[in-house]
């Protein structure tokens, strides 16, 4: 990313959008960032609803199921007995 500053900038130097309620006495500190674009070849395409959710119920039917609560205290009492043996 490229990033220019500039310490000590003259408020006079600016543009009067910039000086707006600024003493034109003063200096400011000033960074100038260019702002990320898209790559080449990609777009940022605005998703309907209906995409967006046939995304998040295909997500859902991937991901493995969250075990229930019994099986998790087992899961946690075993290992902790595990610690408690050594």
């Amino acid at each position: 990313m490229n990033k220019i500053v500039r310490d000590h900038y003259p408020v006079e130097n600016l543009p009067a959008d910039l000086r707006e309620g600024l003493d034109d006495q003063a200096t400011v500190r000033v960074v100038i960032e260019v702002e990320a674009a898209a790559k080449p070849g990609t777009s940022l395409k605005r998703r309907s609803v209906q995409e967006t959710l046939d995304d998040l119920e295909r997500f859902r039917r991937g991901r493995i199921a969250d075990p229930d609560i019994g099986e998790a205290v087992s899961r946690i009492r075993a290992l902790r007995d595990e610690w408690d043996d050594e």
